[in-house]
């Protein structure tokens, strides 16, 4: 096993890495731009180095600058997480050549499936169904209209390199073309250094069904369940769980089936997820293959028991995947709802700026993955993700009910989020019922109107009672939504930062 890692990301994944490294005995080393001094996972790591100012380019993006740093403090691996470098063959590749493992596949493997055309051409060769559409890129506009017409609209354009929703715009129109392949190359090169675009079929109301994989030297591969990740906003994965609602036992066969099949064909190795889509006569196509840990790991690990950081870890530093799929669990089911600092009041709107209070849920079968604590800016540099509150039952039911007592009991002061978009979907008859599609939350949500977090006689009531605690000197009594489970995470030995908090108008 390694005796010291840096890990290659900054905020909730890089601190939950830091978890699983403790418990093993694993050294870290943080690396952090300018704007993240103050990070949870700068405080908790063995080591920290700024690497770069706010720009992802010049810090999170810089292949250069991560190796050097990882040399300079003498690590033995690199861990990538997910988002930024990791599913790049260029780290994998300088740190093979730097002497140091790369936590992921190796650079030959990722090249091959970076490429989404490529890894979608090979798998297809296998006979492993895809989606209709173009089998190598489109360069320029008239390309672009020439396959529209071939395939027949609606239709997306997709990033070739990159994933999470990015570098993606659906077309149902000639006339929306440039537009759409002009800002999906923007988005594409922004988020992943890549321009390179492909175009395919939409398909209407499919399932949006993803297969987590550990893939072990010598062709041993494992699967851990599917996860349903179909509520999504914009091609965001805004809710995911597990198991699926939709799948038969025979269906559930099929689709792992498949993606062993793509696991075993394209010689993928370590963890990754294969995702699918399930079109509304149940038909199967094959989407992508994720090169990286998903942020939507942690219902995975509560339903099975499996520390996937953990087998990372071991798969990279040679001591191989040592489970069989007889001896993997599959108990319950569990929800992951992803709390980004966003204003759902103002379309979303990105909200970074300081946290002035966090209050996190506990209670049977919650699980909280996040990097707040009272104080910690959120830079606006960044992805907008803050939190991962996930929530495990007996049985879907129990899953929910759970998961609505636990954003009910969280606190989030001094930036919006996304915490009343989850509340709304957990109400929803089509969620409760397990029978809805990737296109229903942006139907939803053109006609959700958000509440208020108290009314004017709720918020009137507070106020008299801060201020008559006030003047009478004594403890003001616990407000319903915070209890008196109110302390500080993190950076116990730095005072408050008196900044003005940040918001960048518009984003």
């Amino acid at each position: 096993m390694f005796r010291k890692i840096l890990i290659a990301n900054r905020g909730e994944i890089a601190f939950r890495i830091i978890r699983t490294c403790k418990k093993l005995g694993i050294k870290t080393v943080a690396v952090y731009s300018q704007p993240d001094v103050e990070s949870r996972h700068v405080v908790h790591a063995d080591e920290a180095y700024e690497i770069g100012p706010s720009e992802p380019s010049e810090s999170y993006l810089s292949v250069e600058r991560i190796v050097h740093t990882a040399k300079k403090a003498k690590a033995e691996a690199v861990h990538p997480g997910y988002g930024f470098l990791a599913e790049n063959p260029e780290l994998a590749r300088v740190c093979e050549e730097a002497g140091l493992a790369f936590i992921g596949p190796r650079s030959r493997v990722l090249s091959r499936v970076a490429n989404k055309l490529e890894s979608k051409r090979i798998v297809s060769e296998t006979g492993v169904p895809v989606i209709p559409g173009s089998m190598k890129e489109i360069r320029t506009l008239e390309d672009t209209e020439k396959e529209a017409r071939r395939i027949g609209f609606p239709v997306l354009i997709k990033a070739v390199y990159g994933g999470g929703g990015r570098g993606m715009r659906i077309v149902r129109a000639a006339k929306e073309l440039g537009k759409a392949f002009d800002m999906a190359g923007v988005e594409a090169e922004s988020g992943f250094g890549r321009p390179e675009l492909y175009i395919e079929e939409y398909l209407h109301a499919p399932r949006h069904i993803e297969v987590q994989i550990l893939a072990g030297p010598r062709g041993r591969v494992v699967h851990l369940g599917e996860r349903e990740c179909s509520l999504q906003r914009r091609y965001q994965k805004i809710l995911e769980e597990t198991p699926s609602t939709v799948l038969s036992g025979r269906e559930r066969k099929h689709l792992f089936d498949l993606a062993l099949k793509v696991v075993r064909t394209t010689g993928y190795e370590n963890v990754g997820t294969v995702e699918f889509v399930r079109s509304k006569d149940g038909r199967f196509y094959y989407l992508e293959t994720n090169k990286r840990i998903q942020v939507e790991h942690i219902i995975t690990e509560m339903v099975t028991g499996i520390d996937i950081v953990e087998q990372q870890l071991r798969m990279a530093s040679g001591e191989g995947l040592d489970l069989s799929q007889e001896e993997i669990p599959f108990l319950g089911a569990a929800i992951n709802c992803r709390i980004n600092a966003e204003d759902p009041a103002h379309g979303f709107a990105p909200t970074p700026g300081r946290v002035t209070r966090f209050i996190s849920p506990n209670g049977p079968g919650i699980r909280v993955d996040t990097a707040l604590y009272d104080g910690c800016p959120v830079p606006e540099y960044y992805d907008s993700l803050i939190a991962k509150i996930a929530s495990h039952g007996r049985d879907r039911e129990e899953a929910v009910l759970r998961m609505k007592v636990a954003l009910g009991e969280t606190a989030v002061e001094g930036v919006k989020t996304t915490i009343p978009v989850h509340q709304m979907i957990l109400d929803d008859p089509a969620f409760l019922k397990g029978n809805y599609h990737t296109q229903l939350l942006d139907r939803l949500l053109t006609e959700w109107k958000p509440k208020p977090w108290a009314t004017s006689g709720e918020i009137a009531g507070i106020f008299l009672a801060v201020n008559r605690a006030a003047l009478s000197a004594r403890p003001a009594a616990p407000l319903a939504t915070g209890g008196t489970r109110h302390w500080r995470l993190g950076l116990q030995e730095r005072a408050p930062q008196t900044r003005p908090a940040l918001y960048v108008e518009g984003l």
